[in-house]
């Protein structure tokens, strides 16, 4: 498969929400139904229509990944769980690389499989936050990359 990145168009935001959606339903199973119901929203109403992404796109133009930043800081990366392991992550944190030498991330610690993409990436721990951004009861992992 051929991935591509390129910056978000308004017209992905119905594509962009299905990545989200079906990406934290195969990774965060920790979250309760109703954090994940007050996430969804805040995600779909807000955060999805107002933030510029990097896109992860296959041959045809279908976007099978996201990834937001702010500066060096890696805000947000999610791929479409069917997508799951075929590149799209790491070819997202690759583009990052090539603009920033040095990249921060947070990762829930209760996402397995995020927390280990991201070492596999060569991200370290280099601190540890006992809630998330809201408050909520899922502890963040602080990753440094170069």
């Amino acid at each position: 498969m051929t991935i591509s990145i390129r910056p978000s168009r308004p017209s992905d935001f119905p594509r962009t929400f299905e990545i989200w959606r079906s990406a934290v339903v195969a990774t965060h199973d920790f979250l309760t139904p109703e954090d994940f119901a007050a996430i969804e929203v805040l995600v779909r109403d807000q955060y999805l229509p107002a933030a510029e992404f990097w896109i992860a796109a296959d041959e045809n133009d279908l976007a099978l990944g996201l990834m937001g930043m702010s500066g060096a800081q890696i805000d947000s990366l999610f791929v479409q769980a069917e997508a799951r392991g075929a590149g799209v992550g790491r070819r997202l944190v690759e583009h990052a690389m090539s603009l920033h030498p040095v990249l921060t991330v947070d990762v829930n610690e209760q996402n397995v499989s995020g927390a280990g993409f991201y070492r596999r990436m060569g991200f370290e721990v280099v601190g540890r936050s006992p809630v998330d951004d809201a408050g909520r009861p899922y502890p963040l992992l602080h990753l440094r990359r170069g």
